[in-house]
């Protein structure tokens, strides 16, 4: 079919110039309102016995006239409703405005409210003022009888098209918008949740000298007037953990994290995490927390405790399991890993497909069967502990086993939604944890951690005992909303390019 929007936008165009010709500014800067629209439409009948004038303000999505007699439907935030428009009620001038009018313009309407012959629930307007007029034209917005349930066919059911014009998914599907209304209160309330527990909010570098506390390869900008390569941050812990050595025994941050990786269902380059870290607390006071806050969002904020989620009916009451890793990873490969030499557990490894990177020992094999085969099992929240050490360069290790780290990560659905640790304070120990990651990076690995100098200084002035944790907002948004896609929930979702 051929592209008419070229020829649409002239016609509004043309409008434009004789909306000018009226002496009417089409894009004024004062506008009035004095009710939502959703307040009109409780107690109708109220409403037309008090005969009160009031105005409202909104979109115009839609518009029908013949002759002098116009109808249109008007839509702000709240709701929706029909005005109607009379040349003998509000004047030929302001009529011939009206007749310059497009469904997608803003305008204000003002009247009473009454209702039509037919029984329609409308205001009968005695003005109208356009706010803002539209250029291009609204996409048309199809439906089709699918077996007696309504199904869209138009070009904004297409997912991709969605993501890449969110604006228009956002006017054109308004129950999408109840989404980022519902991320927007789950993160007030985990900000509400951790300020409660004497947390304090911070903010840390996301440009950064030298970027660390993950396991993943950054972004690089330029800073021009320095002469210097600066890096995104992918973590905010070290930074976190610096402001413990100097003095609070509290903080948090909620931001933007980004990793230069792939992009699927679940991972973003740019997304949202929180991260905490808490004086004299450890592993145990971590999950504590994680499964208190994540059971609050779910009951308090959007108020049950059952979730379809990547096809699976996940519920978060109830006590939640703690499960070993090596006894997970025993239990699909039908021995004790623990007692398997290296070689037993890489012939193992490479009979099951596994690309096992350079430098591995016998704790990166066991967490690659753990990550390959393990964890989409784990269906019900679940924290996985007792890492081992190998993966798990920022974790204390525990004191009776030193092959393992006490660090867990929680799955639902079989993907992380957060990751913690008892935090290794102990700076001889943690340099040299650091330098054998750099040895790692020395071999290709290019998301081994790398050495930071000013953090390991940091940690020779004293850094006391403590959790830390951090959680994906995108994920735990996901979940709650029933979205099974990271886009869903990100307003502006990374996209190739066109």
């Amino acid at each position: 079919m051929p592209d008419n929007s070229n020829q649409f936008i002239r016609l509004r165009k043309e409008k434009l110039e004789k909306i000018k010709s009226l002496g009417v500014d089409p894009y004024p800067i004062d506008s009035n309102r004095t009710h939502y629209i959703s307040a009109l439409l409780e107690d109708k009948d109220n409403w037309i016995a008090q005969a009160e004038e009031i105005t409202i303000v909104g979109r115009l999505v839609a518009m029908r006239r013949q002759g002098k007699i116009g109808f249109g439907n008007i839509e702000d935030i709240s709701g929706k409703i029909q005005i109607y428009v009379a040349q003998n009620l509000i004047g030929e001038e302001n009529y011939d405005l009206f007749k310059l009018c497009d469904a997608g313009d803003f305008i204000q309407a003002t009247g009473i409210l009454f209702y039509t012959q037919t029984g329609e629930y409308s205001l009968k307007c005695n003005a109208i003022k356009l706010l803002s007029k539209n250029i291009r034209p609204l996409p048309a917005v199809k439906e089709k009888i699918v077996d007696g349930k309504k199904v869209r066919y138009d070009e904004f059911s297409d997912i991709e098209l969605r993501y890449r014009k969110r604006y228009l998914d956002l006017l054109l599907n308004p129950e999408h918008r109840k989404v980022f209304e519902t991320r927007a209160k789950i993160i007030t309330a985990i900000r509400s949740f951790m300020d409660s527990r004497g947390y304090v909010e911070v903010e840390t570098p996301i440009l950064q000298p030298l970027y660390g506390g993950a396991n993943a390869r950054p972004f690089v900008t330029h800073h021009n007037t320095l002469d210097m390569d600066l890096y995104l941050r992918i973590a905010t812990e070290l930074y976190l953990k610096r402001l413990i050595v100097g003095g609070f025994e509290r903080v948090y941050e909620l931001g933007k994290d980004f990793r230069n990786e792939g992009m699927d269902r679940t991972h973003n380059p740019e997304f949202t995490m929180i991260e905490f870290y808490e004086a004299y607390s450890d592993l145990r006071g971590m999950m504590d927390i994680a499964e208190d806050l994540i059971k609050h969002l779910a009951m308090d904020v959007i108020g049950k405790d059952t979730f379809l989620y990547h096809n699976h009916q996940v519920c978060l009451s109830g006590n939640w399991k703690r499960v070993s890793m090596p006894d997970l990873v025993s239990e699909f490969v039908g021995q004790d890993v623990m007692n398997m030499d290296f070689a037993t557990l890489q012939a193992f490894c490479k009979h099951k497909g596994l690309e096992i990177p350079a430098g591995s020992e016998k704790g990166k094999l066991i967490a690659l069967i753990f990550e390959e085969f393990v964890e989409k099992t784990l269906i019900q929240p679940t924290f996985v502990c007792d890492f081992p050490k190998e993966v798990s360069p920022l974790a204390k290790a525990i004191p009776d086993n030193p092959f393992l780290a006490d660090r867990f990560e929680l799955y639902i659905a079989g993907g992380e939604f957060a990751n913690a640790f008892s935090e290794l304070n102990d700076p001889l120990e943690q340099r040299m944890r650091l330098e054998e990651q750099a040895k790692l990076r020395d071999l290709g690995i290019d998301d081994a951690n790398v050495v930071d100098e000013d953090f390991l200084e940091a940690l020779e002035y004293g850094m006391p005992p403590m959790g830390g944790q951090g959680i994906g907002i995108d994920r735990l948004v996901m979940l709650l909303t029933e979205n099974d896609s990271i886009k869903e929930v990100i307003l502006f979702p990374q996209m190739k390019t066109t």
